[in-house]
């Protein structure tokens, strides 16, 4: 029989815990977008150092488990004696900052990838035109690059942020107690797996539901000019028996 106080107990348990996943996920995220940006521009140089130095971090990150990476940055780091000495040795050792960290070079490479693959399929024409137009480099980014850059890889790169949401239950394994850590310590306490899986798995699923509506109606603003108007929808049928 469904023990409708547990799970409704659980729940709640698990829900408070929802903001130190979301900051997990969000601060990975942004963080991540930025190291993505650093490593497209190395991708795409002229200089063969670079896309080299480019190739063999995407290499590293994407072939390697996340967990591994995890770990030796939150474990490996602190035996270097420059680590430790360094600024940045207050942030990193907190397992939460840790966390981030790791998740965002993790998510960094693929973001990278997603890209500079929708780069790449910009049509050429469309840079010559703004070109031929007096459009500056910076111009011809801000305006033509970028936007269109952004429309073809948003379905890939909204996948990648639903497995980001994912990954962040392995901040748990530092010691950071968001909705999968806080879910263990009660299965330690109370030995009802499937319950307490369940109501993670609740929470999971609101939380990428959300993000999977939030980039479909960003992907819906950023397509507006592509949707044919009213006008051009009644000639198009018009033209079709014409012909």
């Amino acid at each position: 029989m469904i023990d409708i106080t547990f799970l409704t107990s659980t729940f709640l348990k698990l829900a408070a815990a929802v903001p130190t996943t979301l900051g997990l996920f969000f601060c990975s995220f942004i963080l991540g977008g930025i190291f993505a940006l650093g490593i497209l521009a190395m991708r795409l140089s002229q200089w063969r150092v670079l896309r080299m130095t480019a190739k063999a971090y995407i290499l590293v990150f994407r072939g390697s488990p996340l967990l591994i990476q995890l770990f030796l940055i939150y474990y490996g780091l602190g035996q270097f004696a420059v680590i430790r000495e360094s600024f940045i040795w207050p942030v990193i050792k907190q397992p939460f900052f840790c966390a981030i960290f790791s998740l965002a070079l993790c998510t960094a490479s693929y973001t990278a990838e997603i890209l500079r693959g929708a780069r790449q399929s910009i049509p050429q024409g469309q840079i010559e035109a703004g070109l031929a137009c007096g459009m500056s480099r910076w111009l011809l980014l801000r305006r033509i690059i970028a936007p269109i850059t952004l429309r073809y890889a948003l379905p890939a790169y909204s996948t990648e942020a639903i497995l980001l949401v994912k990954s962040t239950a392995l901040a748990s394994l530092v010691t950071v107690w968001e909705v999968t850590g806080v879910a263990q310590k009660i299965i330690q306490e109370t030995y009802r797996t499937l319950e307490v899986f369940i109501c993670a798995a609740v929470i999971y699923l609101l939380i990428n539901y959300v993000l999977i509506k939030a980039f479909q109606l960003l992907e819906r603003y950023l397509s507006k000019n592509e949707r044919p108007t009213p006008a051009t929808a009644v000639a198009e049928p018009q033209s079709a028996e014409r012909s």
